[in-house]
C-alpha cells in the first residue's frame, strides 16, 4: 500500500523522488529541487529559484531545505548531493 497515494503534495515535505546530481556550470538540474541531500559536507553553490548564486556552508549528512535550479561544480566541494523533489 502507498501511503502517499490520498496525500496531498506538499512543499515542506516530504519529497516524492529523488537523484543525485552531478555539478555542472552550465546546466540546470532536469527538476527544481525542493531540497538538496549531501552526504559529504563541504561548500555548495547553487542557484535558487529566486535566481541568486549563493555558497553555503554544509555538515555532512545535511539538508538543505531551499529551492534550487542548478548546483555549480566551480567552488563546490561537498559530495554525494541528491536533489529532493515534489513530483
Amino acid at each position: 500500500m502507498n501511503p502517499f497515494a490520498n496525500r496531498a503534495r506538499s512543499i515542506s515535505g516530504p519529497a516524492t523522488d529523488a537523484f543525485p546530481v552531478l555539478p555542472d556550470d552550465n546546466t540546470d538540474l532536469e527538476r527544481i529541487a525542493i531540497a538538496l541531500y549531501i552526504e559529504t559536507g563541504g561548500i555548495v553553490v547553487v542557484d535558487t529559484v529566486a535566481g541568486e548564486t549563493r555558497t553555503i556552508a554544509v555538515a555532512d549528512f545535511s539538508v538543505l531545505p531551499v529551492g534550487i535550479r542548478r548546483v555549480r561544480a566551480t567552488g563546490t566541494t561537498a559530495d554525494g548531493i541528491h536533489a529532493m523533489l515534489l513530483t
